[in-house]
Order: C-alpha cells, then sequence, then structure tokens
C-alpha cells in the first residue's frame, strides 16, 4: 500500500512538473512552436520520460488549460464567499472571472492563445469548467429567490440566461475581442436589473397608502 502510495505522488509530481514547464515556455514562445522535446529538455527529462506521463503533446496542452481554468474558478469561488446580497455575490463573482481574463490576455497573450483555442475547440476542459461556473452562480440565485430579492424562475433558466448575456466577458475564448459592445458593468447592470424582483402593482398600491397614511 505504501509503494501504491509513493507512486501516485511521485507521478502527480511529475505531471505536475511537467504542466508548470510547459506552461512557462507557451508563455514565452507559445505552444505551437513548443515541443515535447523543449519541455523535457527544460526539466533535463528525455522525450520518452515526458510521455510516460502524458501520452500526447495536445494532453500537456489540455493539462495546461485546465490549470488555467481551475485558477478561475478558485477566484470566482473566492469572490462568491465575500458575501453580502445575491446581486452583489453575483457581481463580484462575475467581475473576478472578467479580471482573470483581460489579465491573462494582456500579460500572457501566448498563452491566451491556447486556452482560446481549447474553449473554440470544445476541448473536454472547457464543458466542465463551463459547467462549474453555472454551478458557483445558480444557488446564489436560488438563495436571491428565497429572500426575496430575486425574479422568480427557474434558477438555472435564470443563471444561463445571465451566463449568455455576459457571455463576451466571461468566455476565455471571446477575451480582447474588438466589437463594439457595452462596458462589463453596463451589461452587468443590466442583467442585474432583469433579475432584480420588481414590486407588484399591488405592493406598489400598499405602499403608496402607507405613505399617505403615514404622512396624514
Amino acid at each position: 500500500m505504501r509503494e501504491q502510495i509513493d507512486e501516485r505522488t511521485r507521478n502527480a509530481d511529475g505531471r505536475y512538473r511537467i504542466v508548470q514547464a510547459a506552461k512557462a515556455l507557451y508563455c514565452q514562445i507559445g505552444h505551437n512552436k513548443t515541443t515535447v522535446a523543449d519541455i523535457g529538455r527544460s526539466l533535463s527529462m528525455s522525450s520518452a520520460n515526458v510521455y510516460r506521463f502524458f501520452h500526447s503533446k495536445r494532453a500537456i496542452e489540455e493539462a495546461v488549460v485546465g490549470e488555467v481554468l481551475d485558477d478561475i474558478l478558485s477566484a470566482a469561488a473566492e469572490a462568491g464567499r465575500s458575501g453580502g446580497s445575491a446581486l452583489r455575490r453575483l457581481t463580484t463573482i462575475l467581475k473576478a472571472i472578467a479580471e482573470c481574463n483581460e489579465g491573462r490576455a494582456v500579460k500572457d497573450r501566448r498563452l491566451q492563445d491556447l486556452v482560446a483555442l481549447a474553449v473554440r475547440q470544445n476541448w473536454s476542459v472547457a464543458p466542465a469548467y463551463e459547467d462549474q461556473i453555472r454551478g458557483l452562480v445558480r444557488p446564489v440565485i436560488g438563495t436571491g429567490q428565497e429572500n426575496g430579492e430575486l425574479r422568480d424562475g427557474n434558477p438555472m433558466a435564470l443563471t444561463r440566461c445571465l451566463l449568455a448575456a455576459m457571455d463576451v466577458y466571461l468566455d476565455p475564448s471571446r477575451t480582447g475581442v474588438t466589437t463594439l459592445r457595452p462596458s462589463f458593468d453596463e451589461m452587468l447592470s443590466f442583467c442585474t436589473g432583469a433579475l432584480r424582483r420588481t414590486p407588484s402593482v399591488q405592493a406598489l398600491k400598499i405602499a403608496s397608502h402607507l405613505e399617505l397614511t403615514v404622512g396624514r
């Protein structure tokens, strides 16, 4: 049993080192120019040894993209723990995602090219990432509905509508696209306004009556 644990630890450590080395090279020269031999050389490792941990270069690339998307998810999850109203939590979650994407596009343009490719081609890490983002947003919307802050409706349907409307800011493959569009804050304000529960006509009448009564 101890030998099996040690073997798993060595495999995990080896995969981690390869992913970090590949990520550094992708940032420096891009994934297209980076070979498995380059990755191995940076670790004083043969290509054959690299292939012991990953069966192909594409598998390494997908692992790198998976790590990038995991970092976004971690930032979003941390933002969601900030507390406050449901709309405030949704705002902080979506801003965290957008800021991660914008920062990568500016600082690591070559790495961004790989991430965009993976999302456009729907590599397995992409739909998994989207599912987890929905998994972060949906409970917040559900909580907002329960406390009367957000409008009624299927929470997952509202989640999908919100994320679709904000997609140009949240999709890692669309970051930096130069199109005429509202600012992030403008679009978010529009979306949160659509989610907010609006008082019914009856509620407005009651509120108006109470104001008149108190004012006498």
